[in-house]
């Protein structure tokens, strides 16, 4: 957005999330990624309800291979914001079923 102008709710979205994402990569190693410790550190933090509700205690580690495409043993923003489309779509389809 231009300077003074208000930023549209998906505009603030898009920032929020490159926020979250940039508030917990870069604690150790690349400030780019998330390694596994920031990975479970930003899914406990901000998607606690979420893992609440998962009965899989291996649940961060099988998100973690499940993103790691390139295999680095990091997540990159690409990875994460993978991430955060499909709980969305989970998300509106459980909400749009059940409305």
């Amino acid at each position: 957005p231009t300077a003074g102008a208000m930023a549209s709710q998906l505009e603030g979205a898009m920032e929020t999330l490159i926020n979250v994402f940039h508030h917990y990569s870069g604690k150790e190693g690349d400030k780019y990624k998330l390694s596994k410790k920031e990975l479970k550190e930003l899914l406990q933090s901000e998607l606690g309800c979420f893992l609440e509700t998962q009965k899989d205690t291996g649940a961060v580690e099988k998100i973690m291979q499940d993103l790691d495409e390139n295999g680095d043993g990091e997540v990159d923003f690409q990875e994460y914001v993978v991430l955060v489309a499909a709980l969305t779509v989970a998300c509106n389809t459980f909400f749009w079923e059940n409305a």
